[in-house]
């Protein structure tokens, strides 16, 4: 076994060793201790919960002394098999000591072991089963444990520590479960209590405990004297279908079934409205005589008729509901039920006799505390159940990763490549790909193999009529590939199902000379029809130059002949990176062309990691935050190659891949692929239209809650395609909120369109009716806004054909509403739902509306239906599809101030000592000033006020605050903005305060490049200030900035241009280049905050109030990728901030998904913390390497690649530090902000010193580290960012260094210097060489010899580095003379290459390379290898030889040049 298949997924700081592989008789022996010394029977303990009984298990006195002693620590096997625990379980005694039954198998660890980590070790049925599974046998009622089989088995076991670390942990976690456990059941316990002590007993007339002011006497009623029949009815209605059940009231029948199981009942359901009830008269464990509940959670629901239905008037409903489940009405429904007989599991109660039961009944003013204090304790109870369930659920996530590699055990290692390849090659064998493996096949033999499939797939009489295709009819289906050259027109090449061919083979005498259309891809034909799967291994690539040699790929998959996807492969423990580089390599050289410019995806994959990306072209660049993986419905990424190729390569997945989830986008005319979230969530919608009972009239499709900035706008649209594709349905209309959106939208789906589909536009109603109505193909898909399709109803006022509407309703509709927290709750969507009722809705939305901030006692689900996909602004974090964000809460006011002014006014007093000599006004002072700064809610969920509840507005209003807020932008703008490199967005709470913020940052910062946006149409509300006025001056002020001629009537035009300048759009693409055309700063109220996306706002102020989607939304806005450079989006906010900050954390708890792990960053002091850990491990690598001073990369190939991942980590931290204020050489000083509290830190590093450790990983990269020969070919173990080679480390001090040479020369040349110490200038000297590159400290070091030996006499005034320069260049210089003399090439071509900035990918440039080796004298290039390799050479060869040669040394930067020996 491979150390990396020794290492679970998850591991604590400092932990980095393989777990090892134990036999357990190495740990564990049979326990036989007996209970000689007679423990009583109260110390007997229960295997199963491992808990004490104090009662004993009824076994006589006698017979205890066989008992077995089970002293703590030990472990105990309980053989009941379950559904979790397949073969039964070992129990660990962390109780103390005690005894158990002689009848189960026991067993003591050796040595003393963590008990906190083998409690849950040893009982984690993962890690245990393939032990269980060898040493179990049945037995009479449960399993029992072969000792000396289970002494045999072996499982992994980490150190020491790492036991304790995680014991640790999961000690702490089960403690938070226990607790959590406790208040849970001593709340159920509560309200048990104060159900019986809050209604009357026993006959009594009233409760034992009663809210305050409540006397009277509880009036007896029947129920039916208050109660009135609901049997209303309405097939057409579009509202939930719903049922009872006993321990959660009314769900919908969906959250239980599957499927709609109510058929054709359904139309007699019984529409139920809030707050009317319903008994359902089913018998069940928790409610033996059914349950009724009042309907509150919706305004109307569809229930089964079977209930009992009914109003009540002048009683609370929710009251009612409590006092018909109680003990009083279940002892007389126990009488009823006791008369009759069951039937198909209901009571058989009529509604007659349920009504007949006695109620007590208070006056409704105390029925509706009553029922405000249950249902405040039963929303806390679900609130405890719902954390308990989430820290179990934790619990046993944690265990997988901690314990477990991944889902599945360990990935298997593979040593070699080509045992890699081979693996790879049976599984897609076995996943579909079963039509034929071609073995080292050229591209022409492919070309071929693609003819003959052509010619089996197109036989018939009107195509190629049985004979064969010609090599010119293939030549012509190859100019059309060529001529689309790139992967966007080559995926309609591919998807446009055939190509045209003019017929040029004789023996077809029908169709000679004709066009003929061959059909080549059908993208619906997926593992069926003409559909061909074959492997291309070990393809032979053709290279641009015809000296190079051909290269060779690993795999590739043709479909219907034709190369679609080409994978890359590495064998365990070489980076991905390496497999992606290949790929980027061969794109360079221009492999991807001809018949593989088809090639749409590339797939990178080892053993331990797979990522895939769509085929940018010849034109395009790789960019590696669009290197996906793939991951599981739920967003768990995969790792193992196995599942990545069952779940992402197979057929038919491979098949739709190509077909159905590539994008070619005509926008930026790039190939696009969907990330795997995308792909569920379309395919999601899709099955729900497929599956879909048109004439149910069920509206409710589902929603997908995908979180902002993950691309849902394409999500949506490859939705709509696949509905469209498979004429599920007959229309897909993209609904938007506002009409800029709907533009904004069109314009992206009609770039995602293919050449065959149309997305059609709506000027307004009328044309949107006639697409509607229309029956063409090209209608389809329709986008258009929520206003104009609330505008379509039959009434007179609308002057509406009812039979236009008859004849859209007659259509299968399906809706896609985009942003569908927003506007779906209002009037016009209910029209639209009204209008067309038998239409599905889908909505998309990053941020639904949930049960905390539910709108119109409604949410995303009550609206839409069911959650289909999610994937959470915590997914997106974690698989850095979008970027975390960084709060800061900013105090204008000191807390201390704000809660003396705050406890003073209520206290009526001018000063403290007026509070406090009077006592009344001292208890009242007291009160306030100890209030939170942030109010809350209470147990009972009552709403808590805190001090900022009653800062008026006008205090944020002030001049004081106003001036704080534009200090503290100011101050911070150059560091925040990277000298103004991002921009911001300020978000203020009105108009009027938009306004005067933009006069103050006008007034204290002109340099400052900020503008306004708000409504021109919204009243300014008597604020005092003329908006018009104001609006006039931005928009002045604009135009003289910016040249432009902008109006307040063209006002909407002047928002286009601010959001393409901020976005870096047309026709400001490249502003970035132009810093006098950026805008740095936009003030906002309400817009921009929703809706719009730039990777270049990086920054976000927010003085108003937000709370959840709002909050998200805004804050999303400055989580865009966009480089090294950009860590994070930065949130400052200066309102109530105690309550904003209180906001933010119950908005991250309802949208992370549960997921809330990696959301904020760590602030400065954390990051600091984190450097100097990563420096320290970093010293310590060098140190254990015998490196001194980072003078020199380590040899080892395992110590290069831990110092590569520790210096990006390192870099990466130091660039998120960077934005957060960290300045080279000052000291960082973190203030408290409750407490002003002054915290100062301080690196371990400087900012040498960081620039020697990159100069040491520039070096990584170099082509021959270690000096000995080079194989361009190699796999290199270490993954390098290039990013990070652009440091720029040539401006290390060099003072110091030059300070070192002047003292060694003193000394050397100092008469009667002792050598001690010269020897101890020269170690100085030495100490400061790790500023120098490699190449540098070799000419030094030959530098310092010359002086020695006498060479050289220094001049002076002259550096160390200058001559240092001096001998490279004339090294540099010898090396150019010696190639050009010993190839007879042109000297001065080839020290103009040496001269220039050469690479790889430029090296060819306008065939300059050609022209030089052009003027090589092959004669003497013949003579020199033969000479280098003691062999005849064929002419043929020696030019690929000098190529080599040449390449390598003009790229490298020149090298000595190997010279024959002399004989």
């Amino acid at each position: 076994m491979q150390d990396n298949e020794k290492k679970p997924a998850l591991r604590f700081k400092g932990f980095t060793d393989p777990w090892e592989q134990r036999k357990l008789k190495e740990l564990y022996f049979q326990l036989t201790e007996r209970n000689t010394d007679l423990l009583p029977y109260q110390k007997t303990l229960s295997v199963a919960t491992m808990s004490f009984k104090t009662d004993g298990n009824g076994a006589a006195d006698t017979s205890l002394a066989n008992y077995k002693r089970l002293r703590t620590g030990d472990i105990a096997f309980e053989g009941h098999t379950s559904k979790e625990f397949r073969y039964g379980r070992f129990v660990l005694n962390d109780v103390g000591d005690g005894i158990m039954s002689p009848r189960f198998s026991a067993l003591r660890p050796l040595h003393e072991m963590p008990i906190n980590f083998w409690k849950y070790y040893i009982h984690y049925e993962p890690i245990m089963r393939k032990v269980l599974v060898n040493s179990t046998k049945a037995g009479t009622m449960m399993n029992e444990l072969v000792i000396n089989d289970f002494l045999q088995g072996s499982i992994l076991v980490p150190s020491m520590a790492e036991q304790q670390a995680i014991g640790r942990f999961f000690k702490q976690l089960d403690t938070l479960i226990t607790l959590h456990q406790r208040k849970y059941e001593k709340l159920v316990n509560i309200k048990k209590s104060m159900l019986d002590k809050m209604f009357p007993q026993n006959g009594a007339s009233v409760p034992e405990i009663r809210f305050k002011g409540f006397t009277d006497p509880w009036e007896q009623r029947k129920l039916g004297e208050i109660a009135k029949e609901v049997v209303r009815n309405d097939p057409a209605s579009d509202a939930p279908i719903m049922m009872i059940t006993a321990g959660n009231g009314f769900i919908e029948q969906s959250d239980r079934y599957a499927f709609n199981n109510a058929g054709e009942s359904l139309k007699k359901y019984i529409l139920l409205e809030r707050g009317e009830l319903a008994y359902n008269h089913g018998a069940s464990k928790l409610r033996p005589y059914g349950s009724c509940f009042a309907l509150t959670t919706v305004e109307k629901a569809r229930i089964p008729f079977v209930y009992h239905c009914f109003s009540v008037e002048k009683s609370n409903p929710e009251f009612l509901s409590i006092e018909l489940n109680g003990a009083n009405v279940e002892n007389q429904l126990r009488k009823i039920v006791s008369s009759g007989a069951r039937m198909d599991g209901l009571l058989n109660i009529a509604y007659s006799e349920y009504t007949e039961v006695t109620v007590q009944l208070p006056k409704k003013e105390e029925q509706d505390w009553i029922a405000k204090f249950f249902k405040h304790l039963d929303t806390l109870i679900t609130l405890h159940q719902r954390k308990l369930e989430k820290l179990v659920q934790i619990r046993k996530a944690f265990a997988e990763r901690c314990f477990l590699q991944s889902r599945k055990e360990f990935v298997m290692a593979f040593t070699k490549e080509a045992d890699f390849e081979e693996a790879v090659v049976k599984l897609l064998i076995e996943r579909g790909w079963k039509d034929g493996v071609l073995k080292n096949y050229t591209e022409q033999q492919l070309i071929q193999n693609w003819a003959n499939i052509l010619f089996e797939n197109n036989r018939g009489i009107d195509r190629l009529n049985d004979y064969p295709l010609t090599d010119g009819e293939m030549q012509q289906i190859m100019e059309q590939v060529m001529n689309a050259k790139t992967p966007m027109k080559l995926n309609k090449f591919i998807n446009g199902k055939s190509v045209l061919i003019k017929r040029d083979n004789p023996d077809d005498k029908l169709n000679f000379g004709k066009e003929v259309s061959l059909k080549i891809y059908d993208r619906l034909e997926i593992a069926a029809g003409l559909s061909r799967y074959q492997i291309a291994e070990q393809p032979k690539f053709p290279t641009k130059s015809k000296i190079l040699n051909d290269r060779r790929g690993d795999l590739m998959l043709l479909i219907n002949g034709m190369p679609v996807i080409h994978m890359e492969l590495k064998k365990s423990g070489v980076s991905i990176k390496q497999a992606c580089n290949q790929i980027e390599k061969y794109a360079a050289e221009g492999i991807f062309t001809g018949l593989f410019s088809l090639v749409q995806i590339f797939v990178a994959m080892n053993p331990e990691e797979t990522v895939y990306f769509a085929n940018p072209g010849p034109e395009g660049q790789f960019n590696p935050s669009y290197y996906f993986h793939w991951a599981d419905f739920y967003n768990e990424p995969m790792n193992d190659w196995k599942d990545v190729t069952t779940a992402l390569l197979s057929i038919p997945m491979a098949h739709m891949l190509v077909g159905f989830y590539t994008v070619a986008d005509g926008s930026d005319g790039i190939l696009k692929v969907m990330r795997s979230y995308q792909y569920y969530a379309a395919s999601k919608i899709s099955d729900a239209v497929s599956k879909a009972k048109w004439e149910n009239d069920q509206q409710r499709g589902g929603y997908i809650w995908h979180t902002t900035g993950s691309g849902k706008t394409m999500t949506s649209f490859k939705s709509a395609q696949l509905i469209a594709s498979s004429k599920d349905a007959d229309k897909v209309i993209f609904l938007m909120d506002r009409i800029e959106l709907g533009t904004q939208s069109l314009k992206e789906y009609r770039n995602f369109a293919e050449e065959n589909e149309e997305v059609q536009a709506t000027e307004n109603t009328d044309v949107l009716v006639d697409k509607l109505k229309s029956t063409s193909p090209s209608d389809t898909l329709i986008v258009t806004s929520i206003q104009k399709m609330s505008n379509i109803k039959d009434d007179a006022q609308n002057k509406l054909n009812p039979n236009d509407i008859a004849l859209i309703n007659a259509k299968r509709l399906v809706f896609i509403v985009d942003e569908c927290h927003r506007s779906t709750f209002g009037d016009m969507m209910q029209t639209i739902k009204h209008t067309f009722p038998k239409a599905l809705f889908f909505g998309f939305t990053g941020t639904p509306i949930q049960g905390e901030n539910q709108k119109k006692m409604s949410t995303t689900a009550t609206v839409f239906g069911n959650e289909l996909h999610r994937y959470s602004i915590a997914d997106g974090i974690r698989d850095h599809n979008v970027l975390g964000f960084d709060p800061y809460k900013v105090l204008t006011f000191k807390d201390s101030d704000l809660r003396k002014a705050v406890a003073l006014e209520k206290a009526k007093a001018y000063s403290v000592d007026e509070a406090l000599a009077d006592p009344q006004k001292s208890k009242v002072f007291y009160k306030y000033l100890n209030l939170p700064m942030a109010g809350g809610k209470d147990a009972l969920g009552e709403e808590i006020k805190g001090i900022e509840d009653y800062i008026p507005n006008t205090q944020y209003e002030g001049e004081e605050h106003q001036k704080a807020v534009v200090e503290d932008i100011c101050e911070n703008w150059q560091t925040q903005s990277r000298n103004s490199k991002f921009h911001a967005i300020f978000a203020t709470s009105s108009i009027p305060e938009a306004i005067q913020y933009y006069k103050r940052f006008r007034e204290a910062a002109p340099w400052l490049k900020v503008t306004a946006l708000f409504d021109p149409n919204i009243d300014n509300n008597g604020k005092g200030i003329t908006k018009e006025e104001g609006l006039k001056e931005i928009v002045e002020d604009y135009n003289a900035r910016y040249g432009q001629d902008f109006s307040i009537p063209t006002f909407a035009k002047m928002k286009k241009d601010i959001a393409a300048r901020l976005a870096h759009k047309s026709p400001y693409q490249r502003i970035e280049h132009t810093p006098e055309k950026q805008l740095d700063l936009l003030i906002v109220v309400d817009q921009m905050l929703t809706g719009f996306d730039s990777k270049w706002i990086n920054t976000l102020y927010l003085d108003k109030m937000l709370q959840y989607e709002n909050l998200i939304q805004a804050f999303s806005r400055t989580n865009r990728l966009f480089g090294d450079d950009k860590q994070f989006g930065t949130i400052k906010y200066y309102r109530r901030p105690h309550t904003m900050e209180k906001n933010i954390a119950d908005a991250v708890k309802e949208y992370s998904g549960d997921k809330p792990f990696g959301l904020f960053v760590d602030k400065l002091d954390k990051n600091v913390e984190k450097l100097n850990a990563l420096y320290a491990e970093i010293k310590d690598l060098f140190v254990s390497a015998g490196i001194e001073e980072f003078s020199q990369i380590p040899a080892d190939m395992a110590e290069r690649k831990k110092f590569a991942a520790l210096f990006q980590s390192f870099n990466e931290n130091l660039e998120a530090a960077k934005v957060q204020g960290f300045e080279w050489d000052k000291p960082i000083v973190i203030i408290n902000e409750d407490t002003d509290e002054k915290t100062e830190f301080h690196t371990d590093f400087d900012e040498r010193t960081f620039k020697v450790l990159a100069l040491r990983y520039k070096e990584l990269f170099t082509p021959n580290p270690d000096g000995g020969e080079n194989d361009p070919d190699d796999d290199v173990p270490y993954a390098v960012n290039s990013y990070l080679t652009t440091i720029d480390t040539a401006d290390i001090d060099t003072d110091y260094m030059n300070s070192r040479f002047e003292k060694y020369l003193k000394i050397f040349y100092q008469e009667g210097a002792e050598a001690e110490a010269i020897h101890q200038a020269e170690t100085e000297l030495h100490k400061t060489f790790a500023t120098l590159s490699q190449e540098e400290q070799k000419y030094a070091n030959i530098f310092l010899h010359d002086i020695q030996s006498g060479a050289v006499v220094p001049q002076p005034g002259k550096t160390l580095r200058e001559y240092i320069a001096e001998y490279i260049a004339q090294k540099q210089n010898d090396q150019i003379y010696k190639v050009a003399e010993v190839f007879g090439l042109d000297e001065k071509k080839l020290r103009a290459f040496m001269r220039a900035n050469i690479t790889e990918a430029n090296i060819n440039e306008f065939g300059r390379f050609d022209d030089l080796k052009a003027t090589v004298d092959k004669a003497k290039a013949k003579a020199y290898f033969e000479a280098i390799e003691g062999t005849k050479l064929i002419p043929p060869k020696v030019p690929v030889k000098y190529d080599k040669l040449l390449r390598e040394f003009i790229v490298s930067g020149g090298f000595d040049l190997k010279m024959p020996k002399e004989s």
